[in-house]
């Protein structure tokens, strides 16, 4: 017994400076950046009842903030221009330093795919090498948040590195690639001290990165929400067995399971599908399920016996790959690239034979990444035996997603409403902030109508969380898809008009991309202009710059006999990026059917016509999911597409 209450004694010993010494979130490190001129909020844990002492170096002032009866406490610090290095030590009796502080702009930066997508890694932007080489800015400063999820609003946050990081080759290869450019534009121009908070996930709604409080106020989202806020009632079992029933109903339905893979198998009916592209682009629109590709190749002599390597790149979303019909990998992500080896006893001269059964849930479906990555080589001489599978293969539909029950929802989902902004936006709240910036819409753009409410939820939510009508800029989704030889409806235009009337709020801003995007690819790596765009409206709006910052922007018309008159903001000089005649626009009669229209510049504005409309009552602008349009304004920044109709 003595011994007993003797280890607890020292045990209760060893403990006690642990649990007394002071506790900052993640966000509170070495290396962060505070935002300027402001009294910025710090917030931590501490021995209970204890006097917390906080003192920075910036003024030598030290505020005294006592912790409440949990050990919790908060003070506001008056931060001074944009400088640094400075540290601020905090003492309970316990003594803690953050050094290599700097005093600056901060901003966040949100949304899915497109935002998340890094320099290097499964983005792999334009030039990434050569970007990556030279992202050496002390100044600007890279505060990563992990994904996580959560049904009720959270005070913790997990931090990637579990501190803010100085921007280097190192540390930006996996950082958001729209986030940086915008923020070294930013330094550039500034001068002074960046600091960027990557908050993103891909594929992700704007519902889930919007509070349970203000989805309220939308009825759609009520019985959803509700599942949320109940969710916790069923266990990760339950949701295990309910997925196991389900994954069992797609294996029996899928026709090619145990034999679309095999060796032999007689696939001369089959179609073919250029390699790599997302299948939407080749034949199959807005087609989720499941797709088998098989490929047919020549194994040398020399390969025989010897390990081989089978680089099939990125797929969206998921892959079970076989060689020889024996399964050689198998991965259920869709921005990571595919790499196998090829076990050596199965690799043997003459034809092979390559099975790729490809599952897509939503969204872009294929073997999409870059051709120069889709090869098969030996392990042991890689690099001189590389030989390409870019091209044709054989494609089969094997399961159409809607022909099944939907899928039970994790709940660990991150495709559900608030579960996001309690987990990723909510524990950020009050950290000082200068704005966000924000990249998302792909996932809701099958609900336009309902994002034009939405999108600006979300932001009037993010204020009131923050009490401040910070700027917050978007970005325009891109052009994308197969293009069309005559006017359609696109919900693609649809979305991006939804973004575009969302500039109706308050200090707002917007970066057209309608020129930069990828036919064949969502995520187009051409990521340096979304943050120069991004950049130019924040340094015209929010840092008073006298810069142009948008293409033209739609305002009114006026029917004039057989032809309209169009109205811009933001119109100065008026041309087209190509110097050729003016492209993208369309005007329709009463009739409502549109066609293609004559267009010519005359001053600020734009006069459209067509012989086949002699009572013109509306026209549209680079309305499709990827049209072919030039109009831009004398600074070379692109007009936004729009339509004169609301017509459905």
């Amino acid at each position: 017994m003595k011994n007993k209450l003797f280890a607890l004694v020292v045990a209760a010993l060893c403990a006690a400076p642990l649990s007394a010494k002071i506790v900052l979130p993640d966000f509170f490190s070495d290396n962060m950046v505070l935002q300027q001129q402001t009294n910025a909020p710090v917030w931590g844990t501490a021995r209970p009842k204890k006097t917390v002492k906080i003192t920075t170096s910036w003024d030598n002032q030290t505020y005294s903030v006592p912790a409440d009866a949990d050990g919790k406490w908060s003070v506001r610090l008056k931060t001074p221009n944009a400088g640094g290095p400075y540290s601020i030590s905090f003492s309970d009796g316990n003594d803690l330093k953050i050094n290599n502080v700097l005093i600056g702009e901060v901003w966040i930066c949100s949304g899915q795919s497109n935002m998340e997508m890094p320099l290097e890694g499964w983005g792999k932007i334009d030039n990434y090498l050569q970007e990556i080489a030279a992202a050496d800015y002390p100044n600007i400063r890279l505060l990563h948040v992990e994904k996580a999820t959560s049904t009720q609003p959270q005070s913790d946050i997990t931090i990637i590195n579990q501190s803010w990081q100085v921007c280097t080759p190192a540390s930006i290869a996996n950082f958001s690639a729209v986030a940086y450019f915008f923020g070294r534009d930013l330094y550039q121009n500034l001068n002074i001290p960046i600091g960027l908070i990557n908050t993103s996930w891909g594929g992700t709604l704007a519902e889930a990165w919007t509070s349970g409080d203000a989805l309220e106020n939308m009825p759609y989202f009520h019985d959803a929400l509700k599942a949320v806020r109940t969710q916790d009632v069923e266990t990760i079992q339950q949701y295990e067995k309910k997925l196991a029933d389900w994954e069992a109903g797609i294996l029996a339905a899928d026709k090619g399971w145990n034999a679309w893979n095999q060796a032999g198998f007689n696939d001369s009916d089959w179609q073919t599908m250029n390699i790599p592209q997302l299948w939407e682009n080749a034949g199959l629109p807005n087609f989720d399920g499941i797709v088998w590709f098989r490929r047919t190749i020549e194994i040398p002599a020399e390969w025989a016996g010897k390990e081989v390597v089978l680089s099939l790149d990125v797929i969206d979303d998921n892959d079970i790959t076989y060689f020889n019909g024996r399964q050689t990998g198998e991965t259920n992500r869709y921005d990571k690239a595919r790499i196998y080896t090829v076990p050596a006893t199965l690799v043997k001269k003459g034809k092979a034979e390559i099975a790729v059964r490809v599952a897509d849930t939503g969204g872009g479906g294929g073997i999409y990444g870059n051709a120069n990555n889709i090869y098969m080589a030996l392990k042991s001489k890689e690099e001189e035996t590389k030989t390409s599978l870019a091209g044709e293969w054989k494609f089969q539909v094997s399961v159409n997603a809607a022909d099944l029950a939907p899928a039970p929802v994790s709940p660990a989902s991150p495709h559900r409403p608030s579960v996001l902004y309690n987990a990723m936006i909510h524990p950020l709240v009050p950290y000082a902030m200068r704005g966000a910036i924000w990249y998302q819409g792909e996932s809701n753009a099958d609900r336009a109508e309902q994002y034009k409410e939405l999108m600006p939820l979300l932001i009037r939510d993010w204020r009131k969380a923050w009490n401040n009508d910070f700027p917050f800029y978007l970005v325009q989704l891109a052009n994308y898809r197969k293009r069309n030889a005559e006017p359609v409806e696109s919900d693609w235009a649809e979305l991006r008009e939804a973004q575009l009337q969302t500039l109706y709020l308050d200090n707002t801003g917007m970066a057209v991309t309608i020129d930069i995007g990828d036919a064949a690819d969502i995520h187009p790596k051409n990521k340096q202009d979304v943050g120069k765009r991004l950049a130019l409206a924040a340094r015209a709006n929010t840092y008073k710059q006298n810069i142009e910052f948008s293409g033209p922007l739609y305002q009114c018309y006026t029917i004039e006999s057989d032809r309209i008159r169009i109205y811009f903001s933001h119109a100065d000089g008026l041309k087209t990026a190509d110097n050729q005649a003016l492209t993208g626009f369309s005007i329709a009669g009463p009739d409502h059917q549109f066609h293609w229209a004559d267009a010519h510049i005359d001053g600020n504005t734009i006069v459209v016509c067509s012989p086949k409309v002699a009572f013109p009552v509306a026209v549209r602008y680079a309305w499709s999911d990827n049209p072919v349009c030039n109009l831009q304004n004398d600074a070379g920044l692109p007009a936004s597409p729009f339509r004169t109709d609301d017509w459905k």
